[in-house]
């Protein structure tokens, strides 16, 4: 009796790439980065840290080197970004190891971004708004004042601590200027029509 082969056809996706799949993975680390916070588990959250922009660095290199940008990626990659960044902000304040003014301007920033985002998707369609350098030195700035925060509860050491407010102070006024530089840019590109 012959055997019959039956053959499927193999779809191919573009959603479930490597990249996507680690931007995923870091989405994933979120609620195990929060609950190591609540308990006072700094040395895992910051190893969970660690490990997130591990992965958040190695998504971005395999999405352009093996050239699997994909929309899903373009949108979630950022959108897990911010939710580790304002999460961090929020359950470090409410633990009493960052300041309230700092994390309400991280958060207030971030969803001020979100809602212009969705707004302009909304009314006049996709448009990107690729980072300055100012919102990169911002984020990378926030994400330092994160690891600092989270050293300064695994060895209390004088110099984190001077360094917990000098750099919450630079984070606050860097939050301020990406955000008024943000909202210039995007006016100025919608008026000329871009």
């Amino acid at each position: 009796m012959d055997r019959v082969e039956l053959k499927i056809p193999i779809v191919k996706t573009r959603i479930l790439t490597v990249p996507n799949q680690l931007t995923i993975l870091r989405l994933g680390f979120l609620p195990f980065f929060i609950i190591a916070i609540h308990y006072d588990h700094y040395n895992w959250a910051l190893w969970i840290l660690i490990v997130a922009g591990l992965t958040d660095g190695l998504d971005g290199l395999l999405a352009r080197g093996l050239n699997q940008k994909t929309p899903l990626g373009a949108y979630l990659d950022p959108i897990a970004d911010k939710l580790l960044m304002v999460s961090s902000y929020f359950v470090l304040a409410l633990k009493g190891k960052l300041a309230w003014w700092v994390a309400i301007l991280v958060l207030s920033r971030d969803v001020l971004f979100l809602a212009v985002s969705a707004a302009i998707l909304v009314t006049v369609g996709y448009r990107p708004f690729p980072p300055s350098i100012l919102g990169k030195l911002t984020t990378t700035l926030e994400i330092l004042l994160i690891v600092v925060v989270l050293l300064l509860q695994i060895h209390p050491a004088h110099w984190l601590l001077v360094a917990r407010r000098g750099g919450a102070n630079l984070v606050g006024l860097c939050v301020v200027l990406s955000g008024v530089h943000y909202g210039v840019v995007v006016a100025r590109r919608l008026s000329a029509g871009d």
